[in-house]
């Protein structure tokens, strides 16, 4: 067999399996698969998208399966272009993101013998990977190729495991790379998920609180399902689409304080990283806590979950334990023009036909603080392991899933990361996306922290404030962006009424 017919096998057990989105990193060694992933495109058959830096494509392709919910394949050359997929693949893995990344490879005898572009590439996922699947042209037929996609979509998937996540299908294509393209052939496998378990039924009638963090829309909906049923209080982060609704306490991550300690029991749902008084609330000794979950994973910091379940029912809580939270609640935001107004303004200009992304640093927390509404956009996040970088790829990918319009809300350290993700390629659909930055020159997250003392003043400003003196408004303007700076709430807010798609707007940075 040929390398041409590896990669047109591959392709067309992707699409065999369901795969509809597929993003390519071109290069020399992984000729065939673009070739063949070319022709799947104009077919038809999937979509393509092209991007030039692996680790854009392989983001863009999060953002895609975050959406989508289902797998995704990344496609890429060998070397060093393998490595940058990690960044996504750690996210996926943390966050239960359904990714194949397609790794073409030199032949295993080239490994340690100086070839050009050739290393050592099986499992350079590490950890992140749930699994490698490897290919070659020089070994196996068609039949057995087409197996090896099966195996490694079905475990990204985790229709079998109910654990999805990123898996490495590396293919060794040796020469030549490239001929006459094969017929298409289908590969066609049906899979049958696991099924979720019975439901589980709390009796004893504790002082109870549902904690929603990261999760799909689904599950947001879910843990506010069974908060109003119960009356019980909802902490809703904002990735956990869960806002709304009142039973939602917007500034509960303050009231932990004053009211958690007569908190009995706490159900949660999605992926809770926000701040330490929630992680303190799930490690108590004297709570009960119940995760609820459809993976094999579920999350646990303090080693304390007594129940892990797939559905729970709560009884009734008294109503006045509702009210304690509802009475002390507010959503104030304070003077001056900061990162809460540039949060606030962004939610507001937002209904439920639109998607917003926000970055893992300090914006997320200040959009915790704003009360939802229920015509709220569905919200995503990356809070498998709450990186920065890859954000505004995220969001493409996001945008791109179903055509929703979009605003990815970031930091300027966030935007700085990605600046690579602001190339629109020429040849590419670029879809509905608005990028608003918070700008405060540097990472003001750390002022939150112990870091933030005055005792480190000297040092605060180099080692973690990193002020960067960027002007982002002219790099995006360069970039083919519609850019603006603004300063004010009013002009903000003129702005995102506006055709503005990259805006910039300067808050206010504490002095260490």
């Amino acid at each position: 067999m040929s390398s041409i017919h590896l990669g047109s096998t591959i392709v067309d057990a992707l699409v065999s399996t369901g795969v509809r989105d597929v993003v390519l990193a071109p290069g020399s060694r992984s000729a065939a698969l673009a070739l063949a992933v070319d022709r799947a495109a104009r077919s038809g058959a999937l979509r393509l998208h092209v991007r030039v830096d692996e680790r854009v494509a392989s983001f863009t392709a999060l953002g895609l399966a975050k959406a989508a919910e289902r797998p995704v394949a990344v496609i890429t050359t060998s070397g060093t272009a393998v490595a940058n997929l990690a960044p996504a693949a750690m996210e996926a893995r943390a966050s239960g993101v359904p990714l194949v990344f397609v790794t073409a490879d030199r032949p295993a005898h080239f490994v340690g013998t100086g070839a050009s572009q050739t290393a050592d590439q099986l499992g350079a996922l590490g950890p992140a990977g749930l699994g490698v699947v490897r290919l070659s042209s020089e070994s196996g037929d068609a039949a057995a190729w087409a197996a090896g996609v099966h195996r490694a979509v079905v475990l990204a998937a985790g229709h079998r495991t109910r654990r999805p996540g990123p898996v490495q299908l590396n293919a060794e294509f040796a020469a030549p790379m490239v001929s006459p393209l094969p017929e298409p052939a289908r590969w066609p496998l049906a899979v049958t998920p696991s099924r979720p378990g019975p439901s589980h039924r709390l009796e004893e009638p504790l002082r109870t609180v549902v904690l929603a963090g990261d999760a799909p829309p689904e599950v947001g909906a879910e843990a506010r399902r069974v908060a109003e049923a119960a009356r019980a209080p909802l902490f809703a982060e904002p990735s956990s689409n869960a806002r709304g609704g009142d039973c939602a306490i917007a500034g509960y991550r303050r009231l932990l304080a004053t009211l958690g300690g007569d908190i009995e029991r706490v159900v949660v749902f999605g992926h809770p990283t926000l701040s330490r008084p929630v992680t303190a609330l799930m490690s108590r000794a004297d709570v009960e806590l119940v995760v609820v979950t459809s993976t094999a994973d579920w999350p646990d910091p303090g080693h304390r979950a007594v129940v892990v379940a797939d559905v729970v029912e709560l009884p009734a809580q008294d109503e006045a334990w509702l009210a304690r939270w509802r009475n002390a609640d507010s959503a104030a935001v304070g003077g001056g023009f900061s990162q809460r107004h540039v949060a606030r303004s962004v939610l507001a200009s937002l209904d439920g036909g639109h998607d917003l992304v926000l970055g893992s640093s300090s914006i997320i927390r200040a959009a915790d603080s704003i009360a939802a509404t229920d015509d709220a956009p569905r919200v995503f996040a990356n809070r498998g392991v709450a990186g920065i970088d890859g954000t505004i790829a995220t969001a493409t990918g996001i945008a791109l899933a179903d055509g929703r319009p979009s605003t990815v809300l970031i930091g300027d350290l966030t935007a700085q990361h990605d600046l690579g993700a602001l190339v629109r390629p020429t040849l590419e659909p670029w879809p509905s996306l608005r990028v608003v930055v918070a700008d405060d020159d540097g990472g003001s997250i750390f002022h939150t922290l112990e870091q933030g003392a005055p005792d480190y003043a000297d040092s605060f400003e180099r080692v973690f404030g990193t002020p960067q003196g960027l002007d982002l408004v002219a790099v995006a303007t360069a970039m083919g962006w519609r850019a603006v700076r603004v300063a004010d709430q009013e002009a903000l807010d003129g702005a995102l009424a506006s055709d503005a798609d990259f805006i910039v707007a300067a808050v206010p940075r504490p002095a260490p």
